[in-house]
């Protein structure tokens, strides 16, 4: 297993290298001017885009300009942003919490509702719940996130009110109420708690529709199998049959699936952080894209990409326990 270890690390060397030269030169192709923003501003002077042009060594050739951003990466210099002129990390450590906080409730809400209606669904094929279980997951995973998003804005928004107050029933942007922001702690809590509803609503229903649909089908192959009809001829309980046998080696497929999402914690969801005001990963990596803040495009990108094997790599890890026939040489 260390040798595996060691050997998939080194590999993921050249992978993070390939990823940030493809990345750079997108970033460089693509048809936007990083100083189109200023180009407009009146106090802005032709002088003044000239010293920000070599200021940001824009007029130097890609290849010269990509080498000094690795190099400067290779010393813990993430670049600055030529948008607030902060350096990148802290424009990242500034969001990072607000995605944690949406995406670590949406992952908890989306396994606990989806893996055990999916056992449930599986455990009872063809039974009436199993028709509804599975109706909700084709139905959820063929609406677009997006306008299930406008459609709980437009409903519990904007049209359902609060009897008490004459308020929306639930508040359509943002993390908290700004003129409330400093509140007593559990006042506070509420508060974010009432922000929460709709985009985690929005996030879990669609996440936890495709969750469901793998656990039911990976349940279904597994309680089927020699060694599952042994342990029930063993006179074993039927709870331990399934929670102790069948889940765990059903559990491996979803293994990958939520190894493939456990970055989204760090990304941040972009449709739902956009379309909710939520100042998170999403909105900041959308906000850079349309200004072209190369510094922060490049980091976002960079952290996610380590994440993604960091987490496939921790999934093969996980596969040998769950499995002990599993073996990497």
């Amino acid at each position: 297993m260390t040798r595996y270890l060691i050997r998939r690390s080194l590999q993921a060397v050249p992978a993070l290298l390939l990823v940030s030269l493809c990345v750079f030169l997108m970033i460089e192709l693509g048809p936007m001017d990083p100083l189109a923003m200023y180009e407009d501003n009146p106090n802005v002077s032709p002088e003044d885009l000239l010293r920000l042009e070599e200021r940001l060594g824009l007029g130097q050739p890609v290849h010269i300009r990509y080498g000094k951003w690795l190099l400067n990466l290779l010393r813990g210099d993430w670049g600055t942003s030529n948008v607030t002129w902060r350096p990148a990390i802290l424009e990242i450590t500034d969001r990072l919490p607000n995605t944690l906080y949406l995406m670590t409730a949406s992952l908890v809400a989306t396994l606990a509702l989806a893996i055990p209606l999916g056992i449930v669904s599986a455990l009872k094929q063809y039974s009436a719940l199993d028709y509804v279980a599975t109706a909700f997951a084709l139905m959820w995973r063929s609406i677009p996130i997006f306008w299930f998003g406008l459609l709980l804005i437009i409903v519990f928004h904007a049209t359902l009110k609060n009897p008490f107050t004459g308020n929306p029933l639930f508040p359509g942007a943002g993390m908290y109420d700004i003129r409330d922001k400093g509140m007593p702690g559990y006042n506070a809590i509420l508060d974010y708690a009432h922000h929460l509803a709709l985009p985690l609503t929005m996030l879990t229903l669609h996440s936890a529709a495709r969750y469901m649909r793998f656990m039911r089908s990976s349940m279904l192959e597994v309680i089927h199998q020699d060694y599952v009809r042994t342990a029930r001829a063993k006179g074993l309980s039927e709870r331990w049959v399934i929670y102790r046998h069948a889940l765990k080696n059903a559990a491996i497929p979803l293994t990958t699936i939520i190894a493939l999402d456990l970055p989204m914690l760090f990304g941040g969801a972009l449709y739902t952080e956009t379309m909710f005001s939520w100042p998170g990963m999403g909105r900041l990596f959308l906000q850079s894209a349309e200004r072209v803040d190369y510094a922060v495009l490049m980091a976002i990108v960079m952290i996610n990409a380590a994440l993604i094997i960091f987490f496939q790599l921790a999934a093969d890890v996980a596969y040998a326990y769950l499995d002990p026939r599993i073996r990497f040489s």
